[in-house]
């Protein structure tokens, strides 16, 4: 019986293992991200889950294990074969430019061009109108797109490079402590934005220590320990002072 496109995860990592020198710092860790889902990564500092993210975005190459993307075996050996692959990662620095314009950074390294002979012109009006449109259809309203990233609030950043994502047809968009630092109401806009994006159909990673956060916001959590799973449990599973004994090590599996 063939296996339906829907129940193909996005990604399957399977037996990942890393080193680094004589420390192992992910010791076979399975992972799986579904369609139209958001799912946590969650850990203490030190626990493992940034270097498994990095595996999968190809900063770090793996010392073993494989990783299935749309259920083919990929080989991702650079940042550049995740974009590729269709995979966007919003940092806690998000990549974003304070000197330049939302729409600059919106279309940052896609820019849109007029060519005259040798000369390349930026379509300004056309990226404003764009970026305005695209960031409107996530649900995120900007006052101008002609207005600097740097005058921007740390939730609104967190918006634009979420919608940027969104727009460019990101098949998988990963979220690093994408509320850190942020007040509760623009933390409240950022989730959000979350829920928008898994709306459309879009998975979502989302890397956290906050378990509150994680309680209301995902559809599943992956808990990781001392470079290794704990365990992957579906929302409704345990209760927040059960996430938060099993990330700290109070409880067992």
């Amino acid at each position: 019986m063939s296996t339906s496109a829907n129940t193909i995860p996005v990604v399957e990592m399977k037996n990942i293992v890393k080193r680094f020198g004589t420390i192992t710092a992910l010791k076979k860790v399975d992972f799986r991200v579904d369609r139209a889902q958001v799912m946590a990564l969650v850990g203490d500092n030190g626990a493992g889950k940034s270097t498994l993210i990095k595996i999968l975005t190809g900063i770090y190459p793996p010392n073993g294990g494989e990783i299935y993307f749309e259920g083919k075996l990929v080989q991702i050996n650079s940042p550049r074969d995740a974009r590729d692959l269709g995979i966007e990662t919003c940092y806690q620095d998000l990549a974003l430019v304070n000197l330049m314009s939302i729409s600059r950074n919106f279309f940052l390294g896609r820019e849109l061009v007029h060519q005259v002979g040798p000369i390349h012109w930026l379509k300004i009006s056309d990226m404003n109108a764009l970026t305005r449109s695209a960031l409107a259809d996530v649900g995120i309203q900007i006052r101008s797109p002609g207005d600097r990233v740097g005058s921007l609030s740390g939730g609104e950043r967190q918006s634009i490079a979420i919608g940027r994502a969104v727009h460019f047809g990101a098949k998988l968009l990963i979220l690093d402590e994408p509320t850190s630092a942020l007040s509760v109401a623009e933390t409240r806009k950022v989730l959000k934005y979350i829920e928008n994006a898994k709306a459309r159909g879009l998975p979502v990673i989302f890397i956290t220590h906050n378990v509150h956060h994680v309680y209301m916001m995902a559809d599943a959590y992956t808990i990781i320990r001392h470079g290794e799973k704990v365990g992957t449990y579906q929302r409704g599973e345990l209760s927040e002072n059960d996430i938060a004994d099993l990330i700290t090590g109070q409880r067992e599996r």
